[in-house]
């Protein structure tokens, strides 16, 4: 598995969210960087406090830094909204049901789990610049820190 790396072109796509409204990268980032982080599996425990830690970080990655948050896994757009509603999540869930979009940023590959091995979407980030450039990849964190590894990354570098 190799995923994009910093200073690469950001693939461009649109997905549904949790309303099975579309959602396009290049029209968010004409006003904004993006967070696109990719994880797993909405509903799960880790997944649960990497976003509910993005949730609770919304107002300073938006008002501080302009960067607005995207969560892209392969559940269907009713499984990320009953994740959105359970959690009170404040940013867009994106549903990549065919892994196209993992694929494009390098994310969706072998996975082991227990001793199975599996294809899957690894947990990384990408923080993507307003000129659709990959600014920083986030591949090394524990989820109950991702939030604030890229907080640390956006305050060392505003």
């Amino acid at each position: 598995m190799q995923y994009l790396a910093q200073g690469s072109q950001a693939p461009d796509f649109t997905l549904l969210n949790q309303d099975e409204k579309s959602v396009n990268l290049a029209e968010t980032l004409k006003d904004h960087q993006v967070l696109v982080y990719f994880y797993p599996k909405a509903l799960t425990p880790g997944c649960t406090t990497q976003a509910c830690s993005l949730r609770d970080t919304k107002a300073e990655l938006l008002e501080k830094h302009n960067t607005v948050v995207f969560g892209l896994s392969p559940d269907e757009p009713k499984k990320l909204r009953r994740f959105q509603e359970k959690h009170d999540l404040n940013f867009d869930l994106l549903s990549d049901i065919d892994h196209k979009v993992a694929d494009d940023f390098g994310v969706w590959g072998l996975k082991k789990f227990m001793g199975k091995e599996y294809d899957g979407i690894h947990r990384i980030s990408f923080l993507v610049n307003q000129q659709g450039v990959v600014e920083k990849v986030f591949d090394k964190f524990k989820t109950k820190d991702h939030h604030q590894v890229v907080l640390d990354f956006l305050n060392e570098n505003a």
